[in-house]
Parts: structure tokens; C-alpha cells; sequence
């Protein structure tokens, strides 16, 4: 491709091929888009890209990604400051945010624990977590984290941190979607399901 294309459009391919969901074929397609729809769609994309990387701070309080430090949703006065949700990442908080099921705020690890990659408590937000856990108005920490290995061990990991705090600890639902099929389900969410079942 090099010697078809000029530097500067090869680092183009090279960036967009670092995006998730997208190889280099996929990256090829989207920089020829980008480049012949220069106009409408390059040059502001370029300029929202300038103006995001100068704007856009991580909030000293949770975590998340804002214009503002705290962020909106620390800020918030309808959410509930003494529910504090976990997640792993900021696009775990966005997920949860569209389904409009949480009106109380938010703590990003920012990863989870992981022995095969390295990832050690001191690589993680949690010694804001026990801080947060620890102040008078939190009630409960709910642990949101993915039904992984990694994602299994580090809420254990939390739950034996946040013992002393004296709050309340819960773990989100695994189990049966809403609308899946039995036979459909792999065999881990169908035990899990049956665990954390309830009186009907």
C-alpha cells in the first residue's frame, strides 16, 4: 500500500487500523471516505478530535470522562450519593446510564485485576473506592464488573477491601436476559442464573 499511497494517507490507514473493530481493510475504506468527503466529514471530524483531546479531563472523583472535573453525574443533585456503582471502564458507565436503571453515582476501576496481564491493585482506582466507601453518606457499593474470570476475582478482591467500611455490598444479577432462550444460553450463564435465583 505504501507505494500507492502517499505517507501521510499510510499513517492515516495506520491510526484507523488501531481502532477497535476496525483492520486494516476496514481502515482503508474509512480513510478513502474520509478523504473524499474531505469537506463534510474530515475536516470538522478533525477539528471535533482537536478540540476533544484539549476539552475532555477525567474526573478526579470517579473516573469518568467529562468536560468538567467533577463530571456532570458527580455534580448531579437528583443522583443519589449514597449508592456508589463500580464498573470497569467508562464505557460500562455508558451502557448503564442507557438503560436509565441508576440514579445513584459512579466509581471507574479502570480496568480489573488480571495475574496474566500484570494488572495489580495499585494499577487500579481502588484506593479512591475504599476512600469514597468510607465517608458517612455511602450506604451501599454495588459491584457491576464483567462476568469474567479477571472480573470475578476483582470483585471478590473489593468486597474483602470494603469489608471495614461498613456498607453495604451487592453484585449485579447474572443470569437469563431478558427475551434469551434456554437452550441458546451457555452453560456458565445458565448456572448462574439458577444460583442467584428468587422466590417467584
Amino acid at each position: 500500500m505504501s507505494d500507492v499511497a502517499g505517507p501521510e494517507i499510510q499513517r492515516l490507514i495506520e491510526l484507523l487500523a488501531k481502532l477497535p473493530g476496525l483492520g486494516p481493510r476496514s481502515a482503508r475504506r474509512v480513510a478513502l471516505q474520509l478523504i473524499k468527503k474531505r469537506d463534510v466529514l474530515m475536516t470538522p471530524l478533525a477539528d471535533a478530535l482537536t478540540r476533544a483531546a484539549e476539552a475532555i479531563k477525567t474526573c478526579s472523583e470517579c473516573g469518568n470522562l467529562d468536560v468538567n472535573d467533577p463530571c456532570k453525574i458527580c455534580t448531579a443533585p437528583g443522583r443519589d450519593a449514597g449508592l456508589i456503582c463500580v464498573v470497569e471502564d467508562v464505557g460500562d458507565l455508558w451502557a448503564l446510564e442507557r438503560a436509565h436503571a441508576f440514579s445513584g453515582r459512579y466509581h471507574i476501576l479502570g480496568g480489573v485485576l488480571s495475574a496474566l496481564d500484570g494488572v495489580r491493585p495499585d494499577d487500579l482506582n481502588i484506593a479512591k473506592l475504599i476512600e469514597r466507601a468510607n465517608r458517612e453518606e455511602t450506604r451501599e457499593v454495588i459491584l457491576a464488573l464483567n462476568a469474567t474470570v479477571d472480573g470475578a476475582a476483582t470483585s471478590h478482591f473489593l468486597s474483602d477491601r470494603l469489608k471495614d467500611a461498613g456498607v453495604e455490598i451487592s453484585s449485579i444479577a447474572r443470569g437469563v436476559p431478558v427475551g434469551g432462550e434456554l437452550d441458546y444460553l451457555d452453560d456458565g450463564t445458565l448456572a448462574a442464573a439458577l444460583k442467584s435465583r428468587r422466590p417467584s
